[in-house]
């Protein structure tokens, strides 16, 4: 595919502009920028035919399990974009607020009952956010334990961003590799856990869209050792309403709502 300043051409007609002075220091002025010299149709039919290379649930399955289970209706876009949140400022006094802070005060409780946790953080924007958020409480348990654990245990069917928070958290990532049933290596996981290991951090269902058959073992094998259960719930979709991450043994939990 041509790049957009692959149609330049010469003979466009351009709509003058008026120069003002705006007061800028005259080494901050540029005589010239790297724009491409293409007409309004071009620019439109370019950029047109490129969103029809995005790969997306709006025109085809998409075959990564963890992101099938991830699908949103329309309608949650519509009612994000309502006025009253849209259009509410930071710094609106919370008396003027009360709409917007009842909303979240009623999902914070939907998502205690709906995953079994004890209190919930709407703070991070992001569900990579939510997980360095997770990783640094944890990372503050144990310190307040005077607990050095340096290890965090990763299935290699994980998330790009859990080794990463791993990383920027100060962790040393442990990989579990998978087994041929798409499970976690029980055997190796037995011979990674212990008493240095802080998290294990696991997707359920996992990224290859499959249920962690051994989730009970490895959750009983890491209690024992003094780790924690991470849950990334990525793919809490597949599990609402039918199973609670606390029941299954998990001690913590972020959602990706995507």
């Amino acid at each position: 595919m041509k790049l957009i300043f692959d149609y330049n051409q010469s003979n466009t007609k351009h709509t003058p502009f008026e120069e003002k002075d705006v007061g800028l220091p005259e080494e901050l002025k540029r005589s010239s920028l790297l724009l491409p010299d293409v007409n309004e149709v071009q620019v439109i039919r370019h950029y047109t035919e490129l969103s029809k290379k995005n790969y997306g649930i709006d025109t085809n399955f998409y075959p990564l399990g963890s992101c099938t289970m991830k699908y949103n209706p329309r309608v949650n876009e519509d009612l994000a974009k309502l006025p009253g949140f849209s259009n509410l400022h930071p710094h609106m006094p919370t008396s003027h607020a009360q709409g917007a802070l009842q909303v979240i005060w009623e999902l914070e409780g939907d998502l205690k009952e709906i995953t079994g946790m004890d209190a919930f953080s709407l703070q991070p924007s992001a569900g990579s956010q939510c997980e360095l958020l997770g990783v640094m409480i944890a990372k503050k348990y144990f310190a307040e334990k005077n607990e050095n654990r340096t290890k965090i245990i990763i299935p290699d069917s994980a998330h790009g961003t859990n080794p990463a928070t791993a990383s920027m958290c100060k962790f040393q990532t442990v990989t579990i590799l998978t087994d041929d049933r798409g499970n976690m290596d029980l055997d190796e996981f037995k011979k990674a856990i212990g008493p240095d290991v802080a998290l294990v951090m696991i997707t359920n269902p996992n990224t290859l869209g499959l249920y962690e058959e051994n989730l009970s073992e490895i959750k009983d094998l890491a209690h024992e050792k003094g780790a924690l259960m991470y849950c990334d719930g990525a793919n809490m979709n597949a599990l609402l309403g039918i199973s609670k991450p606390a029941e299954q043994g998990f001690d913590m939990i972020h959602l990706n709502l995507h």
